[in-house]
């Protein structure tokens, strides 16, 4: 650990009584890391009220004044867990007490950059959803650095900096990936690549799918796993291509080609059955199917439509893919055709965060409001409306059992959803 970073960092805790970390890891998290539980943006529980509007939700806290953020909070058992650029100047992780919104601990390191021009408008602040395995708190720093915190205390446990180990360049738009826990190992788009490393220790185990086009990017997606053509893989959008990676030693299973514009793969993608859905910005909604061949496997687009999404990762439900286009538009789109069921009016925002429970869907817009929508191919309906947030709310937001939290760009809140009624289960 650095002279410079020990210097830049300080942890609060505040007169809370102090929780092991052990007590933290007694039961699941509800909302551990980026779109949920199982990284799909699905999520069960207790059931969703049959509509939503300002009756049914009570705001329980809310945190102001914080610095601005892009990464969505994590919820524990015990703890809300969210990050902050401050000042321009160095970035922030904080816990609060999950019923209360009492602060916990802080901890704190130097971390700041300015992305492109174009790009300007939208912030230079931290982008990456931090990952809660139960005892630690594994976050994404702009600067290509992935730190691993005590959950209980706010400690460093240790610190990667890719640039410092790799030699590589600071990322134009600095660290966006979320990362992803699977068992002992923590895997990461980071030094523009796909890095496995021991989640214990912070050890750089492998690196795959180094890019070598020329600019300094790492991938906007994020890393999900599943079992594809009989073979348990990672599944990886990176800014050119889908592909497929070996969890164990890094090889790549097979790749497909996925235009978007300035390599702006932000989305991440969707398996459904042995194939994925993306639709990437500047390119064309599409299905690509994946299946053994030989010895390896190969990738073939089933078929592909001209719509193209954003930054909304899409949720399926009963065969049906929804999301936000590019167009400003919601979507519900077939995935054995590849046809929109429907197509809403034009909204007007730029970005959806999207969980869905059975035949409903919560859209948290980039706007602050907060829609309830039914999972219906037959039509697009909105079953209530809520404003959530006085500021913009690009960081995805979390359900955790009776509650809902939204990060917007300088708060935290957290609402208390009542009167559910059971789902239609798809």
């Amino acid at each position: 650990m650095s002279s410079r970073f020990l210097r830049a960092l300080a942890v609060t805790s505040c007169a809370l009584a102090f929780t092991p970390a052990a007590a933290l890891a007694d039961e699941p998290a509800p909302w551990p890391q980026w779109r949920g539980p199982d990284r799909n943006g699905q999520i069960g529980g207790p059931a969703w009220p049959a509509a939503l509007d300002a009756a049914s939700l009570e705001r329980m806290w809310r945190i102001p004044d914080l610095g601005p953020s892009y990464a969505g909070p994590i919820v524990g058992p015990e703890r809300v867990y969210t990050v902050e650029t401050l000042e321009k100047r160095e970035e922030i992780a904080r816990a609060y007490d999950r019923r209360t919104g009492e602060l916990v601990w802080t901890a704190r390191w130097e971390g700041a950059m300015s992305v492109p021009f174009f790009a300007a408008k939208n912030g230079s602040w931290v982008r990456s959803t931090p990952a809660f395995d139960g005892e630690r708190l594994y976050v994404g720093g702009m600067r290509d650095l992935l730190v691993c915190l005590d959950a209980a205390t706010g400690e460093v446990v240790w610190r990667c900096d890719f640039m410092e180990r790799l030699g590589t360049e600071l990322p134009t738009f600095g660290l966006v990936c979320s990362p992803l826990i699977d068992g002992d190992h923590i895997y990461l788009q980071a030094a523009a690549s796909l890095a496995k490393l021991d989640k214990m220790t912070g050890e750089i185990l492998w690196r795959s799918l180094v890019d070598r086009g020329g600019m300094n990017d790492s991938a906007f997606s994020s890393p999900i796993l599943s079992d594809l053509a009989g073979r348990r893989q990672l599944v990886m959008q990176t800014r050119t291509h889908l592909a497929g990676v070996d969890p164990e030693g890094g090889d790549v299973l097979w790749e497909h080609p996925v235009k978007a514009f300035r390599g702006m793969n932000i989305l991440t993608p969707l398996v459904t059955g042995d194939a994925i859905f993306t639709a990437p910005y500047g390119g064309k909604a599409q299905k690509v199917a994946i299946r053994a061949e030989g010895d390896g496997f190969a990738a073939d687009r089933a078929w592909s439509h001209r719509t193209q999404g954003y930054m909304t990762s899409p949720v399926e439900v009963d065969g049906h893919a929804y999301f936000f286009s590019r167009a400003n538009r919601f979507i519900c789109m077939n995935l054995e055709t590849g046809e929109p069921a429907w197509v809403s009016p034009s909204i007007g925002d730029n970005y959806w965060s999207l969980v869905a429970q059975g035949d409903r869907i919560l859209a948290l817009s980039d706007t602050g409001r907060l829609r309830l929508i039914a999972a219906d191919p037959g039509a697009y309906r909105v079953l209530g409306e809520v404003e959530v947030a006085e500021a913009q709310t690009w960081a995805h937001l979390a359900v955790a059992d009776d509650t809902i939290l939204i990060r917007e760009q300088n708060a935290l809140t957290s609402f208390r959803w009542r009167g559910g009624e059971a789902p239609t289960e798809k």
